[in-house]
């Protein structure tokens, strides 16, 4: 979705980040490098996700009442 702002952006002739800051959400790298700029983005960890996951599907003794996986911000240039 960020990427795709990004173009639209463009083509209504706004500047990133001049005029706008673009922040996109989970980090597919090989996207946000390409993208121009290249997208900042908030990055988690998605094989530690699918670890969380198989555990709290396959382990019935595991019941957290929430589960929070760390996140960090990746920054790039359109930001």
């Amino acid at each position: 979705m960020a990427a795709g702002a990004l173009d639209v952006l463009r083509e209504h002739g706004r500047r990133v980040p001049d005029d706008v800051a673009v922040v996109g959400f989970d980090d597919l790298t090989e996207i946000a490098e390409s993208t121009d700029p290249p997208l900042t983005t908030v990055h988690q960890d998605v094989a530690e996700m699918g670890r969380l996951l198989a555990r709290l599907l396959f382990d019935p003794a595991t019941e957290p009442a929430a589960v929070v996986v760390p996140t960090r911000l990746t920054v790039r240039a359109s930001a």
